[in-house]
């Protein structure tokens, strides 16, 4: 009897699997972070949103997309939590149920930055003129 290998799912997404650990390990990060157990200058005062935790098939990596409260420092943050990525994941160790804890990769979730771009750009005086009247003449544009 045969059976299918999870390389013949690599571009099908990620599995039911993957997306439970995932979000296990995005509510472990998140009680991790919120007792401010981490010392670093860096990350003091900071809140950090962790918006998605992407576990590899294997289960021994995850990236953790995260971003600062505001935007702001995004690199030092990101820099630190990378710094501080061992001690993370022994603290997650204990809250979670898992044979193993994976490695911790900390990257910036772009993703608000680019729904505020794609807003900015549907409130511009040349869409609201395309949703408005396709009769009115042309002004020339704001850029």
């Amino acid at each position: 009897m045969s059976r299918h290998h999870s390389s013949t799912r690599s571009n099908a997404g990620p599995t039911q699997r993957q997306l439970r650990v995932g979000e296990m390990l995005r509510h472990a990060l998140f009680d991790v972070l919120s007792r401010g157990e981490i010392r670093d200058p860096d990350l003091e005062g900071i809140s950090v949103t962790i918006t998605q935790v992407k576990p590899s098939p294997d289960m021994r990596h995850a990236t953790v997309f995260c971003e600062p409260l505001g935007g702001q420092k995004a690199k030092e943050v990101l820099s630190a939590l990378n710094r501080h990525k061992g001690f993370i994941r022994g603290l997650m160790g204990k809250l979670i149920a898992l044979k193993f804890t994976p490695e911790l990769r900390f990257v910036e979730d772009t993703s608000f930055s680019e729904a505020e771009k794609i807003e900015t750009l549907l409130k511009s005086a040349r869409v609201a003129r395309d949703l408005t009247d396709p009769d009115a003449p042309e002004e020339p544009d704001e850029d």
